[in-house]
């Protein structure tokens, strides 16, 4: 049967290709043309005109594209109290390609008191009719992204002490979203995935941090942050391997972390990236609890070639083998834009998918 609360039969992650009228007016404040008010008006214009085609495409979430930001996690962990941006040595490494190089420090207590995104939220719950979902990063990718060496030691010499801080600040964050009238948030984590894949378990001990204990510390964080969720909220998790510019970073199948993710987080979602072989198999979903659902990306976001109905109904029927359908949703795997550079396809091909992932949600669950 068809869902009129979150998640959604069809659903998104979150990020948008950025317009036109966006990048150009983005560039243009870098460069002092304009100022941030000229910026945020253009911005609102274009949120607006964007929510509104998610809503004519028939998507019953709404987001605002992460039109207003750089990075999927940077620009919200940077308006913590005590982290800042700053430029690094080299950017992130994915497949092929490489990012800005741009990273966060802890230079000070970490807390949540006055951010932005609280604002973004508002003006997003202004503009839609539809259901407004907020997207931030899971606390996790404040300490995966830069580990010990990005937290100043005389902050915090030990690490208990930075996770305490880090889950009270996403508590209060969770919370101002949904005194805001949020009612549908999303951690964004990407972190949890990537402790399923042995290079990157490598590269954890190599800095000097325990992979299996790291993956229960994160189910902590996320426990958390979720306590502060207000009556009514529906908290989902989007889980992903890299997406920038249509390349990725990690590999391996959900069956590590299984267990923990569906059981021991207490999040109500999680939207799974299931797009190519990178992903592995859907057995892990037979760990699902009852209450829980799973949103199914088996469409991606990284190309612009359409997948065909048939084609997701297969995916679909192969994948409630593991959990019912009932349990299950419909998504592309992640965002068509993690960053403001976007993923190599055309609008009209980023357009052409959610449609296509709303006529297939109407065609199985009705």
């Amino acid at each position: 049967m068809n869902r009129t609360k979150p998640p959604f039969r069809a659903d998104q992650v979150g990020s948008l290709l950025r317009s036109a009228a966006v990048k150009e007016a983005r560039t243009k404040r870098v460069t002092g043309e304009i100022t941030q008010a000229q910026l945020k008006a253009v911005e609102d214009a274009e949120i607006a005109r964007l929510v509104a085609k998610q809503e004519a495409v028939g998507l019953k979430g709404v987001t605002d594209g992460e039109f207003r930001r750089s990075w999927w996690h940077y620009d919200f962990l940077a308006g913590l109290d005590g982290v800042e941006l700053v430029s690094v040595a080299q950017g992130l490494q994915f497949k092929g390609t490489q990012t800005k190089a741009e990273g966060l420090h802890v230079h000070g207590r970490i807390d949540f008191t006055n951010h932005p995104m609280i604002d973004h939220f508002r003006f997003l719950k202004s503009v839609a009719k539809a259901t407004p979902k907020m997207t931030i990063p899971s606390p996790t990718a404040l300490h995966y992204r830069g580990g010990r060496q990005a937290i100043d030691t005389s902050v915090y010499p030990g690490m208990e002490a930075f996770f305490d801080d880090l889950g009270r600040a996403y508590a209060r964050a969770v919370r101002a979203f949904g005194e805001a009238g949020c009612t549908y948030l999303q951690l964004d984590e990407v972190f949890v995935a990537y402790l399923c894949d042995p290079a990157q378990r490598d590269y954890l001990r190599g800095r000097g941090d325990d992979p299996d204990r790291l993956l229960h510390i994160y189910a902590d964080l996320v426990n958390a942050a979720v306590s502060g969720r207000t009556p009514g909220m529906t908290i989902s998790m989007h889980l992903c391997r890299g997406n920038f510019r249509s390349t990725w970073m990690a590999q391996g199948g959900y069956e590590p972390v299984a267990d923990v993710l569906f059981n021991k987080m207490g999040v109500d979602a999680y939207f799974m990236e299931y797009d190519s072989e990178r992903a592995g198999g859907f057995e892990p979903l037979r760990m699902l609890p009852k209450h829980k659902h799973a949103v199914l990306g088996i469409m991606t976001s990284k190309t612009g070639a359409l997948e065909s109905k048939d084609q997701l109904k297969r995916r679909l029927d192969e994948a409630a083998k593991f959990a019912s359908l009932d349990q299950l949703c419909l998504s592309p795997q992640c965002g068509f834009a993690s960053t403001e550079e976007g993923n190599l396809l055309a609008e009209e091909e980023q357009w052409a998918k959610l449609a296509r992932c709303v006529e297939v949600a109407e065609e199985v669950w009705g």
